[in-house]
C-alpha cells in the first residue's frame, strides 16, 4: 500500500499516485507501459493477473523497473505530514526524510521505560515527566532524538534545495555556452566568405593588371 494521500501538503501530481491502491507511491516500480505502482501492490496483483491493471496490456515481474530519475526526485520532494499526527506531532518534512524521522518520532506510541508506569505511553509525554512526575529518561532520549531528527531534515532540504539552484545555473551555463558556440561558428563562416570574396577579387585585380599590360604592348606595337 501507498502514503495515504491526505497526508500530503498541496497537489500531488497524478503521475506520483499507484494504479492501483491510488496513493502516493512507496517504494514504487514501473512498468514498460510507464504506469507506476508500488512495490507490494503490483506483486500482489501479478499473483493473480499477467497483465497491467490500468491499460491490461501483458507485465511480467521481471520488466518491473525503478521510477525515471525525475519522477523518483518529484516524489522524494513531496512534503507529507508525520503519521504521529494524530498523537501530536507538528512535523512536516520531505517523503525522502520521512522514514528517518518516524522512527525517531517523540510522539510514537511506546511503552515508558519507567517501571513504575505500565501503562504509560512516551509519546505522551511532552514535558519530560510521567504521569507519577519522576523523570522519564527513555522519553528524554527520545525528545534529543526527534531535535536531531528535525536537524537532519532541514539540513537534507536546504542540500536538495542548493542542488537544484545548481542544476539550474549549471543548465543555465550550457545553454550560454550553446549560443557562444553558435555565434562563434557564425564567425567563422563569414570570415571563410570573407576570405574567398578576396581571393576573388585578387584574382580579379591580377586580370585586370595581365589586361592593361596586353594592351600596353599592342599600343607600343602600332
Amino acid at each position: 500500500m501507498g502514503y495515504d494521500i491526505e497526508r500530503f501538503v498541496g497537489y500531488v501530481n497524478e503521475g506520483l499516485l499507484c494504479s492501483i491502491c491510488r496513493d502516493v507511491l512507496e517504494d514504487p516500480l514501473q512498468a514498460p507501459c510507464e504506469h507506476a505502482f508500488c512495490t507490494a501492490c503490483i506483486h500482489g496483483w501479478l499473483v493473480h493477473h499477467s497483465n497491467c491493471p490500468e491499460d491490461r496490456q501483458m507485465i511480467d515481474v521481471s520488466l518491473l523497473r525503478p521510477l525515471y530519475r525525475y519522477m523518483k526526485n518529484d516524489l522524494n520532494r513531496l512534503q507529507l505530514h508525520c503519521k504521529n499526527r494524530e498523537y501530536g506531532c507538528e512535523m512536516v518534512c520531505s517523503l525522502e526524510s520521512i522514514d528517518r524521522h518516524e522512527r525517531e518520532c517523540e510522539y510514537s506510541q511506546i511503552p515508558c521505560s519507567n517501571a513504575g508506569e505500565s501503562g504509560c505511553l512516551a509519546a505522551r509525554r511532552l514535558s519530560g515527566i510521567c504521569k507519577s512526575f519522576f523523570p522519564c529518561l527513555r522519553d528524554l532520549t527520545r525528545r534529543n532524538k526527534l531535535f536531531r531528527s528535525e536537524m537532519i531534515c532541514r539540513v537534507e532540504e536546504a542540500k536538495h534545495e542548493m542542488e537544484s539552484r545548481l542544476d539550474s545555473q549549471r543548465r543555465h551555463m550550457v545553454q550560454k555556452e550553446s549560443v557562444l558556440q553558435n555565434e562563434i561558428e557564425e564567425l567563422k563562416s563569414q570570415m571563410s566568405r570573407m576570405m574567398s570574396d578576396v581571393r576573388s577579387l585578387m584574382a580579379a585585380e591580377r586580370q585586370h593588371r595581365q589586361e592593361l599590360e596586353q594592351a600596353e604592348l599592342e599600343k607600343r606595337e602600332l
